[in-house]
C-alpha cells in the first residue's frame, strides 16, 4: 500500500478513479504459454471507482475492459514471463485482482471499447498499473538493455564463459569489450531491436530472417573494424530464442575479433 498508484480520468460529467498496487517480478504469467501453479508473492490489485451507477452489464464489460488496459500497460513496458522471460511477454501475474464499484448517480449499461466509460476505466488503469510497477519494481519503458537482459534471465558473464573462444582470449577482456559496446546507444539500439523483432518471430509474425542475418553481420563488422563474411557460433545456448542469439552472436563475434586485433 506504500506503493499505491491513483490516476483519474474524466470525461464531461463522468469520472473514473482506479487504485492500483502492482508486483511482476515474481510471478508474471503469459496465459495460454505458462503452466498454471501457484506462487505466493507479487500481484496486481486494481479498483475502480467510476461516479456513475453501472449496471450488472456494464460491470462486466468493465471487468474485460480494464483488464484488456492492464495487458497493454504490461506489454508496453515488456514485463516478462517469470515461467518463460526469454520467450514470452506477460499479460498479468497468476494472482491478480479486480473489484468494480458498481458506484450511484446516472445509470450506465455499458463499460465495454466503444463506451466513454469504458475508455474512461481503460486510460486511468493504464496509467495507474504503468505508475504501480514502477513504485514497486522501479521499472520504467525506456530502462537500459543490461536490465532487459537481466529480465530475460541472460548473463553476458555466463554467455562468454561458455562461449567457444580459443585459450589465448582474456575472457575478462571480452567481458569489458562487450559491455562498452552495449554501453553504446547504437548498438544497445540493434538489440533492443533484436528482443522485439524476436517476439514476432516467435509468434510467426516474421517469417524471413535473410536480411537481418545480413544486418548482423554488418554488426560484426562494425564493431571489428574489418569485413566479416560468416559469423562463428559463440553464443551456443539453445534456450535463448533464436534472434536474441543470432543478434548476441554477432556481438560477441565483433567483439572477440576486435580483441584479437590489437
Amino acid at each position: 500500500m506504500d506503493n499505491l498508484a491513483i490516476e483519474h480520468a474524466r470525461f464531461r460529467d463522468m469520472e473514473v478513479y482506479a487504485l492500483v498496487t502492482a508486483g511482476v517480478k515474481s510471478n508474471a504469467v503469459r496465459m495460454s504459454a505458462d503452466t498454471g501453479r501457484f506462487y505466493e508473492l507479487g500481484t496486481i490489485n486494481i479498483i475502480i471507482l467510476p461516479n456513475m451507477e453501472l449496471t450488472p452489464r456494464a460491470v462486466t464489460r468493465a471487468i474485460i475492459s480494464a483488464t484488456e488496459a492492464k495487458t497493454a500497460a504490461l506489454e508496453d513496458l515488456d514485463i516478462r514471463s517469470s515461467q518463460t522471460p526469454a520467450l514470452n511477454q506477460a499479460m498479468g501475474t497468476g494472482t491478480d485482482n479486480i473489484i468494480v464499484v458498481h458506484g450511484t448517480g446516472v445509470p450506465i449499461d455499458n463499460a465495454g471499447g466503444h463506451s466513454k466509460m469504458g475508455e474512461l476505466i481503460a486510460t486511468a488503469l493504464y496509467h495507474g498499473v504503468k505508475d504501480a510497477i514502477y513504485k514497486q519494481n522501479g521499472i520504467v519503458g525506456n530502462r537500459d538493455i543490461f536490465q532487459r537482459l537481466k529480465e530475460r534471465k541472460i548473463n553476458i558473464f555466463g554467455l562468454i564463459d561458455c562461449a567457444a573462444i580459443d585459450s589465448h582470449t582474456s575472457k575478462r577482456e571480452l567481458l569489458e569489450q562487450v559491455e562498452e559496446i552495449l554501453l553504446d546507444p547504437h548498438y544497445a539500439s540493434f538489440l533492443e531491436s533484436a528482443m522485439a523483432l524476436g517476439d514476432a518471430y516467435e509468434r510467426g509474425l516474421v517469417r524471413d530472417l535473410v536480411e537481418y542475418r545480413d544486418w548482423c553481420r554488418n554488426v560484426a563488422s562494425e564493431i571489428c573494424g574489418k569485413r566479416v563474411d560468416m559469423l562463428g557460433k559463440l553464443v551456443p545456448s539453445d534456450q535463448i530464442p533464436l534472434v536474441l542469439r543470432v543478434s548476441l552472436n554477432a556481438i560477441l563475434h565483433g567483439a572477440y575479433l576486435r580483441v584479437n586485433n590489437r
